[in-house]
């Protein structure tokens, strides 16, 4: 197995963003997996009560408290923990001013959503810092006391914002709590403490959502990590035969031999066959043409890739254990 990457020695804290669609949760999922591989403790934070890592692991919603969901492979404890924006105002309301009782009756009145929905800046703050809390947080014997926290965060085109909390909050607070919160916050998802891994597909709407992603980041001053290329699918077939299918002209003529000699189809019925087939080469010959056209837009941005297999199952428990032995054996983890 690989070692990790060196650049990514120091960071406790793996954001993982993703155009819609693209497998971001399961990612995110078999990531945690793989870093608590070993004996070690991860978190498994979710921030947008989609309930989406309860789905993967087959758990009944999850409430607002840490838990453990999975052992990890070779030992280690995967935790898991879905923020409510309204518990986490609650919290902190009580831990800046004292008055959770005081939050209660607000919640009660409506006020938490009023000033969630006319300050989404504050919201991004709120779940935020829960998670950055948990990345600094010690034990007693001033351990820490997660290994290592995996945030399952909002899309690629709303990242940047999200994380850029000192930005969103200037105009709501300028001194105090909030403020100093949101510095806070911003002190961690800056340093080398925190990358942010991108997790796309091999088709040209997620990777230019990638590419435009990760500009983002290094224009705010936001650490990119990795590009996860996900549900990538191996081509069966021999490097001479797509390029021959590439070009279109693709001879059905050997599969019609075949056919006849496998016992499979003979007369019009093989030549049909081989026709069907053979447009079905082409197709994926096309397909392959362009997804090494991505593979080579993604290696613009610089950052380390790694690729998971399409599950011909679907991702159920064994897949996600798949998907993190791969994760660590390409050395991302």
């Amino acid at each position: 197995m690989d070692s990790p990457h060196t650049e990514w020695a120091d960071v406790r804290l793996h954001v993982v963003t993703g155009k819609g669609g693209t497998g971001k949760t399961t990612v995110a999922a078999a990531l945690a997996l793989a870093l608590a591989s070993g004996g070690k403790k991860v978190l498994l934070v979710e921030v947008e009560a989609r309930q989406g890592i309860a789905q993967i692991f087959d758990l009944p919603p999850l409430p607002y408290e840490e838990r453990r969901i999975a052992v990890a492979p070779s030992g280690g404890d995967v935790y898991a923990l879905a923020i409510d924006p309204e518990d986490a105002m609650l919290e902190y309301l009580e831990m800046f001013y004292g008055m959770r009782r005081a939050g209660r009756a607000l919640s009660k009145m409506g006020i938490v959503d009023f000033a969630t929905t006319i300050a989404p800046g504050f919201r991004d703050v709120l779940v935020t810092g829960k998670t950055t809390e948990a990345v600094r947080r010690r034990n007693r014997n001033g351990r820490r006391v997660y290994d290592a926290v995996v945030l399952d965060a909002p899309p690629t085109g709303r990242i940047t914002r999200f994380l850029n909390v000192t930005q969103e909050v200037a105009g709501l607070a300028r001194v105090g709590p909030i403020k100093n919160h949101s510095e806070l916050v911003s002190s961690v998802v800056k340093s080398p403490e925190t990358a942010v891994h991108f997790v796309t597909l091999l088709e040209e709407m997620p990777v230019q959502e990638t590419l435009d992603g990760v500009a983002e980041l290094r224009s705010a001053g936001l650490p990119p990590g990795g590009i996860f290329v996900n549900m990538v699918r191996e081509s069966q077939l021999p490097q001479s035969t797509l390029d021959q299918a590439a070009t279109g002209r693709f001879d059905a003529a050997e599969l019609v031999l075949g056919l006849k000699a496998a016992g499979v189809a003979d007369g019009a019925e093989a030549t049909a066959l081989a026709e069907a087939l053979a447009e079905e080469v082409v197709e994926h010959a096309h397909r392959t043409e362009l997804e090494r056209a991505e593979r080579e837009s993604l290696a613009e941005a610089g950052l380390p890739s790694f690729e998971l297999p399409l599950l011909a199952d679907g991702v159920d428990l064994a897949g996600l254990y798949e998907l993190a032995e791969t994760i660590r054996t390409q050395g991302a983890a």
